[in-house]
C-alpha cells in the first residue's frame, strides 16, 4: 500500500461555481407552518443558503482541516483518504475511528486531539492513542469504488490493510452509524487484531440469532423492535431510497447545492440532541463544512452505495457466532433507536455500557469531550492485553 501526504486545496473555480449555483437557486415555498414535520424547514433552509452564499468562508475551514495530518493511501484501484495523528504519551494505543452518513471525517476534528494528546486537554497521557480516521470509500477524498461489492464487510478488510501498512498489528476500533458496522466487521473478521471495540451506535442491520435454542425475546427487546418499526415508518424513507434507487436521487443532489443542503441538514436536525433547534447542537459553520465537503468532492451519490451494499451482506449472526473482542457501548439519549443491553449481549462481548447525559447520532461532533472520556475509560484496562 502506497501512502503519501495530502492537503485539501479546492480550486477557486469550484468556489465560484458554488456561488453562482446558490445565486440561481429556485426556492420552494412549501406550506406555511409545517416546520420540520415534512422535511427541512423552509425558513431554516433559506437562512442556511443565505449564510452559505454570503458569510460562510470555506478557505477558513479548509485551513483548519489542513492542520490535521492527512494522507492518501492506494490499495489496488481504491484511493483512501485518512487522518493519522500520532499520540503524545508513553505508549499510545492505535485506534481507528470510522464515521457514518451523512457525516465525514470532519466530524472528528474536535475529538482527534482529545484522544491523541489527553495530557494537553485535562486527561492522563497514559490514555493517549495513535488516532487513524479514514474517509469511507466514496466519501470525501476517498475514491468511489469502480464496481459493485464494497460494503461494510469489505471496508473492514481495507481498514485492516491500512492499519498493517501503518505498522499497527493490534489496535482498537470505534464508530457510530456506518462506522459501527465497519468496526463490528473488523472485530468479527480480525478478532486477534482488535484490543477492543467501542460503539456509539448498534448497526441497523444487526440481528442476533433468534428462535430454536435461543433465549426468547424479552419484553424490553420486543419494545425495542416495535420502536424500530415505528421509527422506520416515520423516518426511514431516506434509507429505502438510498438502498434501492440511489442514483436517481444522486443526480439532483449532485447538481443542486440547495437540494444537497436540504437533504443533509434535515438529518442533522432529526438526529442531533437539539430539542428542535439545530444550532444548539451544531453550528452553521460545522454543518456547512460537512455539506461543502460532499459538494466539492461530488460524493453524495457514491456515499449512498453503502446502503445498497449492506443489503447484500447484512450483519446477521448464526447460533454460536460471537463478536469476540471486548466491547463498550456509549448510548446517547438522542440517538436513533438503540437496543437494550440484553439484545446486544446476544452476540457482542459487552464489558462496558454507559448511558450518556447528552448528545445524539453525531456524538464526536456534538459531545467530543464526553465521548473521548468514555473511549479512554473503556480502553484503559485493555491496553496491557
Amino acid at each position: 500500500m502506497q501512502i503519501r501526504p495530502f492537503a485539501i486545496a479546492i480550486e477557486d473555480a469550484a468556489l465560484a461555481d458554488l456561488q453562482q449555483r446558490l445565486a440561481r437557486t429556485r426556492r420552494v415555498d412549501g406550506v406555511q407552518g409545517v416546520g420540520w414535520e415534512e422535511g427541512t424547514d423552509r425558513d431554516f433552509l433559506r437562512r442556511l443558503l443565505d449564510y452559505w452564499q454570503g458569510s460562510f468562508d470555506w478557505r477558513t475551514q479548509e485551513a483548519q482541516l489542513n492542520t490535521l495530518p492527512q494522507f492518501i493511501a492506494q490499495a489496488g484501484d481504491q484511493t483512501l483518504h485518512f487522518v493519522h495523528q500520532r499520540g503524545v504519551g508513553p505508549a499510545p494505543l492505535p485506534l481507528i475511528l470510522t464515521h457514518g452518513w451523512p457525516g465525514s471525517f470532519v466530524e472528528m476534528q474536535a475529538i482527534i486531539p482529545l484522544l491523541a494528546d489527553p495530557g494537553r486537554h485535562g486527561g492522563d497521557p497514559q490514555d493517549a492513542f495513535d488516532v487513524v480516521v479514514p474517509s469511507l470509500p466514496g466519501y470525501g477524498f476517498s475514491s468511489a469504488p469502480k464496481r459493485p461489492g464494497t460494503g461494510p464487510f469489505e471496508v473492514a478488510g481495507l481498514w485492516a490493510e491500512l492499519m498493517t501498512a501503518l505498522g499497527y498489528e493490534r489496535f482498537g476500533a470505534q464508530g457510530g452509524d456506518w462506522g459501527a458496522g465497519v468496526s463490528t466487521w473488523l472485530a468479527w473478521r480480525y478478532p486477534e487484531r482488535l484490543s477492543g471495540l467501542h460503539l456509539n451506535f448498534i448497526p441497523g442491520s444487526y440481528r442476533p440469532p433468534l428462535g430454536v435454542g435461543q433465549a426468547p425475546v424479552s419484553v424490553e427487546e420486543q419494545a425495542f423492535l416495535e420502536r424500530v418499526a415505528d421509527w422506520g415508518q416515520r423516518e426511514g424513507a431516506y434509507g429505502q431510497i438510498q438502498g434501492t434507487k440511489p442514483q436517481s436521487l444522486a443526480v439532483g443532489l449532485n447538481d443542486s447545492p440547495a437540494g444537497l443542503a436540504a437533504w443533509i441538514s434535515e438529518k442533522f436536525h432529526a438526529w442531533t440532541d437539539c430539542a428542535g433547534s439545530l444550532e444548539s447542537a451544531v453550528t452553521l459553520d460545522e454543518l456547512l463544512t460537512n455539506i461543502s465537503l460532499y459538494w466539492f468532492t461530488g460524493s453524495i451519490g457514491s456515499s449512498f452505495r453503502l446502503y445498497l451494499e449492506s443489503r447484500r451482506r447484512p450483519l446477521h449472526f448464526h447460533p454460536g457466532e460471537r463478536v469476540l473482542p471486548p466491547t463498550g457501548v456509549a448510548r446517547f439519549p438522542a440517538e436513533l433507536p438503540m437496543p437494550p443491553r440484553s439484545w446486544v449481549e446476544r452476540v457482542y462481548n459487552v464489558q462496558r455500557w454507559t448511558d450518556m447525559q447528552a448528545g445524539g447520532h453525531f456524538a464526536a461532533l456534538e459531545q467530543p469531550q464526553a465521548l473521548a472520556e468514555e473511549i479512554r475509560a473503556f480502553f484503559r484496562p485493555l491496553r496491557a492485553r
